[in-house]
């Protein structure tokens, strides 16, 4: 057998969390990616009921899913909301229970050039929850002409994504968002999209990228990675340096990626086929999060002769994910790890982290695990 080939097929024994994987196959898998989890356990039970939700920008939904005109109701951050988009082509974003009698806008709710109608009275909206219009009545309670909804939220449209900044204490955004000019060039792929639903903490999944040592264990890789993080501000980074065997041979590739902030993480891959992922990863819950995989290609690569090997890249990512999400759904948060030599950066990128917690929520969160300590 060739070195290429060694290489391309370098496993190591079945890794454990492949025995959960084996009998899901094309339905069965996209249904289990969304689904509850059986026997799962409390997020108390976990130790991350009290883990705060970090701030930031998160994604809402594809912009194509979300016409002009179009009301959505949706669930984030441990809210019930509302999202529409304008006839301008702005969306907007408001907690959905209409301030008057407690509708909830995002079922019936009708879009009214920019303003949102409530389908219960029909009282008006505008994206920073004032009430616009009462068609019923001449004048508007003085007190509902201010922001009258319990919370609206700054969107932004981006890479092919609708986002919201959210923050526990209403602090508008700290930073912007990145952006790719591989979205929509026109020698670039539309977007091949996959979803999860993970039953655990954001922190949880972002921490994986600097857990080294379980690529061999639960991926399956022969070697540990060798890579280089930066921490800038809101940005993580890095850089690894591959070689990779392929139907044409050992290929020399790279894999950058990163994070923006808590929500807005990506992945270029580079040399075997050029490839960029756009991840959205969105709180439902403390214990609960929305992932979003969004794959852009170089056409030459795609659709020409190296097509296959294209493919392979994108099925290859997301069965990686499908083996952390075993893993993940169950996962206990650890606060003091006891971590050893080969488990890879997890404290630096815990420090950077927490950055994306309003600090009286993590002084609540570390006390009471004080406590609980204590207490055993």
């Amino acid at each position: 057998m060739s070195e290429a080939v060694d290489l391309q097929d370098a496993r190591t024994a079945p890794a454990l969390v492949w025995q959960q994987l084996d009998r899901l196959k094309g339905e069965a898998l996209l249904e289990w990616r969304m689904a509850p989890i059986a026997n799962g356990r409390s997020a108390q039970e976990r130790n991350i009921d009290g883990l705060p939700m970090p701030f930031g920008w998160f994604a809402l939904c594809y912009s194509d899913e979300l016409g002009v005109g179009e009301v959505k109701p949706l669930r984030y951050f441990e809210r019930e909301l509302v999202l529409w988009r304008g006839e301008d082509g702005t969306p907007r974003l408001l907690d959905a229970y209409c301030p008057h009698l407690g509708a909830h806008m995002g079922y019936g709710g009708k879009v009214d050039g920019q303003h949102l109608q409530c389908p219960f009275h029909s009282w008006r909206w505008d994206g920073e929850g004032r009430a616009v219009d009462i068609p019923y009545s001449k004048s508007i309670p003085p007190r509902m002409k201010r922001p009258a909804c319990e919370r609206s939220y700054p969107t932004a449209e981006v890479n092919g994504f609708v986002w919201a900044w959210w923050h526990p204490q209403h602090v508008a955004p700290l930073y912007e968002l990145r952006t790719f000019e591989e979205v929509g060039h026109p020698d670039w792929t539309d977007y091949e999209t996959h979803e999860w639903i993970v039953h655990g903490p954001m922190q949880a999944l972002a921490e994986n990228g600097a857990d080294s040592a379980h690529f061999k264990y639960v991926h399956g890789v022969v070697d540990n990675p060798d890579y280089d993080i930066r921490y800038e501000g809101h940005r993580r980074t890095a850089e690894v340096r591959v070689r990779m065997g392929t139907p044409r041979g050992l290929v020399d590739g790279a894999i950058a990626y990163g994070v923006d902030g808590a929500g807005q993480p990506w992945t270029r891959f580079t040399g075997i086929c050029e490839t960029l992922l756009v991840t959205g990863v969105t709180p439902i819950a403390r214990d609960v999060t929305h992932l979003r995989f969004a794959f852009t290609q170089l056409k030459a690569d795609r659709d020409g002769p190296n097509r296959g090997v294209a493919k392979a890249v994108i099925r290859d990512i997301c069965k990686q994910l499908d083996q952390d999400k075993v893993i993940w759904d169950r996962q206990a948060y650890i606060d003091q790890a006891p971590l050893c030599a080969g488990d890879g950066p997890i404290n630096d990128f815990r420090n950077f982290f927490r950055q994306f917690y309003e600090g009286a929520e993590w002084d609540k969160y570390r006390e009471a695990a004080r406590q609980r300590t204590a207490s055993h």
